[in-house]
């Protein structure tokens, strides 16, 4: 009996019969059909552990691409959160500096309409001063600073020194830190609000100095009236204070100015009356640069030679020699009057009456009122004389006095009047 070889390795090609009720089909199964039925069976197998494996790489790979991707998303949200909070809280900077800023012009501009107000209070003010013989630098004559922060103006402080404002004051901590580019604006900003802070204060001082001048001439006038034997009342001295006035404030400032012009508006009233009750005394020289040829009292009479009673002083004056009313009044007589000859009479205050004979000619009409220095009359001859002088007489309640103390108190007082 002959050894059956193992299968694949006869050499007859195997056979498979398939029995299926009456039906029988069999068939040939060559070796090396079997081999390229292997090799595809083995290639499916790879192939599709290899596409098993793939896919299950890949979703790995895009699993873990997802997640870089979101981590990398929060990360740009986050930062475009952060990003946005800072642009909103510089934006807030902003806006909180522009309002700042906004009122701090606003309140420079309210100082210098302000300034500009008390300049248009100022200016009658100084014009009565000049008129009353005051000198000082016009306070309405001081620049007042445009309100331009690039422009430069320390061409507007005048000279002295005042308390200026902290730049450091004029910020918020947002600007101090955050925005350092716009300090030198604010610098400047402080620069006229401290111009405007010195002029004021210069308007000050200078009313104040006023006051103290017209207070000054008043008393000078007062003084050297009663020295001339004037019946001047003479000014009280009162105990006073001082020292330099620092405000804290704007207010304080408005409350200082109110009440230097007040002072200043009461000095130069209390001027005005002296001046004017001096005025009302005969002390105006009515014929200025002419020499005395006659004194007030007993003389040797021109005419017959005897003693006599000149109830008046004599002035040499040629004819035609203007001649002035020596104090304010109101002429009572103008007109020919005996020895007199062509006479002009003025009532004046306190009793006193001036008379101005022997005129060529007279310039005023009873009744008239006249003031010191204007021209009534002009010298001449007419009358008891012998030849062209101005005869002046002063009368105190009808008698005669010497005018020569009036006259003398006019010379000292001519600076003052």
């Amino acid at each position: 009996m002959k050894k059956v070889q193992e299968f694949g390795k006869r050499k007859e090609p195997h056979t498979v019969i398939i029995a299926q009720g009456q039906d029988i089909r069999h068939f040939t199964v060559r070796p090396w059909a079997v081999g390229i039925a292997a090799t595809v069976f083995m290639a499916m197998a790879v192939g599709y552990l290899l596409s098993t494996s793939y896919l299950i790489l890949r979703d790995d790979l895009l699993n873990t691409a997802v997640a870089r991707q979101a981590k990398l998303q929060h990360a740009y949200e986050d930062r475009i959160a952060s990003l946005r909070g800072q642009v909103d809280r510089i934006t807030s900077h902003r806006l909180l500096d522009q309002q700042f800023m906004e009122g701090k012009i606003a309140e420079l501009a309210s100082r210098q309409n302000i300034l500009a107000s008390r300049s248009n209070r100022i200016e009658p003010l100084l014009e009565r001063a000049k008129e009353l013989g005051l000198s000082s630098t016009p306070a309405s004559a001081m620049p007042v600073p445009k309100l331009r922060p690039g422009s430069n103006n320390k061409q507007a402080r005048l000279g002295f020194s005042a308390p200026r404002p902290d730049v450091d004051t004029m910020t918020t901590g947002s600007i101090a830190t955050e925005h350092v580019d716009e300090l030198p604006s604010l610098t400047k900003l402080a620069d006229v609000r401290s111009d405007l802070y010195d002029i004021e204060r210069t308007q000050i001082e200078q009313i104040a100095a006023l006051s103290d001048a017209a207070a000054e001439q008043r008393m000078k006038i007062v003084n050297t009236a009663r020295k001339a034997g004037l019946p001047i009342r003479a000014i009280e001295e009162t105990t006073g204070t001082g020292g330099p006035f620092i405000p804290t404030d704007a207010k304080d400032l408005n409350a200082v100015f109110d009440s230097e012009i007040a002072s200043f508006n009461n000095a130069m009233q209390e001027l005005e009356k002296t001046k004017k009750a001096v005025r009302s005394f005969p002390i105006v020289n009515p014929a200025p640069g002419k020499s005395i040829s006659s004194k007030f009292g007993r003389r040797k009479d021109p005419i017959i030679g005897r003693s006599a009673f000149h109830g008046g002083i004599d002035f040499r004056a040629p004819t035609g020699t203007r001649i002035n009313a020596a104090a304010d009044g109101k002429v009572v007589k103008a007109g020919r009057n005996g020895g007199y000859g062509n006479l002009v009479e003025i009532k004046h205050a306190n009793g006193l009456t001036t008379r101005y004979a022997h005129l060529s000619r007279i310039y005023v009409k009873v009744g008239q009122k006249v003031v010191a220095g204007q021209k009534v009359g002009a010298a001449g001859s007419t009358g008891r004389s012998t030849g062209p002088h101005l005869h002046y007489e002063v009368r105190s309640g009808g008698k005669p006095i010497n005018p020569i103390g009036y006259l003398n108190a006019g010379s000292r007082l001519s600076d003052y009047l």
